[in-house]
């Protein structure tokens, strides 16, 4: 139901921070209530106040598929939450909301490429991440090439953002006392308003052109 989100408890960030030292299934079934009532009750009740006009959600599961890698914890050390295209993540370093493209397909890649080679749209998007930039909003990518893509000149107008193999904005909030409180809502919402313009881009650009 919406209107119960009332932050995360500090018991969340300490559940977290507890849970990379003792990563094993011992300690969390000892633990486990904690993790359910300080941190996916909470991450539930946001995505609730969120509304429902965000679109389709989906949190993440505490466990961790360690099929084919190396890294045998089983359990993630946070908890996130995909909101119609935005992405909210607790942990022992606090709060991170952001939104953005995460490793694409080739295909994917090659739209976005085109897409910020392109004057007009490519124009638009240098805009939205200074504007972003200014406002305090970390730019990135998960990736980059080493050099210009293939069929991109090295003194491209926009080389850096080409060389990116994908693209996110957010911002991280260190654990503060806020962070316990309903004004934990209002920030993320402020982070989601400012940060929609990348996504927007990446929907008309990117995404809306997929078969």
């Amino acid at each position: 139901m919406a209107g119960q989100f009332t932050g995360f408890p500090p018991e969340a960030i300490a559940f977290f921070k507890q849970l990379a030292r003792h990563n094993n299934r011992e300690w969390f079934l000892v633990h486990k209530d904690v993790y359910e009532r300080s941190c996916r009750e909470p991450m539930k009740a946001l995505v609730a106040d969120l509304g429902p006009g965000l679109g389709p959600t989906k949190i993440t599961r505490i466990n961790r598929d360690i099929r084919f890698s190396s890294d045998r914890s089983p359990y993630r050390t946070y908890i996130a939450a995909g909101v119609r295209g935005n992405y909210v993540s607790l942990s022992a370093d606090g709060l991170y909301v952001g939104t953005g493209m995460y490793k694409p397909e080739p295909a994917t890649l090659q739209r976005l490429r085109a897409a910020i080679d392109s004057e007009a749209s490519g124009r638009t998007l240098e805009k939205i991440v200074r504007s972003l930039r200014r406002k305090g909003y970390e730019v990135d990518t998960h990736d980059r090439v080493a050099s210009a893509p293939r069929g991109y000149s090295a003194d491209h107008a926009r080389i850096d953002l080409l060389r990116m193999k994908d693209i996110f904005a957010g911002k991280r909030f260190a654990p503060q006392p806020w962070l316990s409180t309903p004004k934990a809502l209002d920030r993320i919402r402020r982070v989601m308003t400012e940060i929609k313009p990348l996504g927007d881009w990446l929907r008309q650009h990117v995404a809306s052109r997929q078969s």
